[in-house]
């Protein structure tokens, strides 16, 4: 054999095994196996309630309001899953579907009552 073909060969027979070897990247965004799971029997969507995932807001006055749930981006007046987004404070989101109203939390209330979002430095 051609020492060209040869080369080429073992280039071909290189690449060939290592994607054999590879492994599928995972997306670091995505939520853990476990929350995805759909028990057999049940509807593909979820039955858990919608999760706030981050929240955007602007710095300047009038600045843009933004919020993640669950996967989707969303502003004040978006439709998601037939409630619409009502508002967007600094923790939380509030949802309205008809006249039932659900507020989604970022950090939920700790303990005790005392507010995440409050300082006892210096008192």
């Amino acid at each position: 054999m051609d020492e060209a073909v040869k080369t080429l060969l073992a280039a071909v027979l290189t690449l060939a095994a290592g994607a054999a070897a590879a492994q599928a990247l995972q997306d670091p965004m995505r939520p853990p196996a476990s929350l995805m799971e759909v028990t057999a029997g049940s509807s593909a969507a979820p039955s858990a309630a919608p999760q706030l995932q981050t929240i955007l807001i602007g710095r300047a006055p009038g600045g843009r309001h933004l919020a993640v749930i669950d996967g989707e981006t969303l502003r004040p007046g978006d439709d998601f899953h037939g409630a619409r987004v009502a508002r967007i404070a600094d923790n939380e989101v509030e949802l309205v579907r008809g006249r039932e109203r659900q507020v989604l939390r970022l950090v939920p209330p700790a303990a005790g009552g005392i507010s995440p979002a409050r300082s006892t430095r210096g008192q």
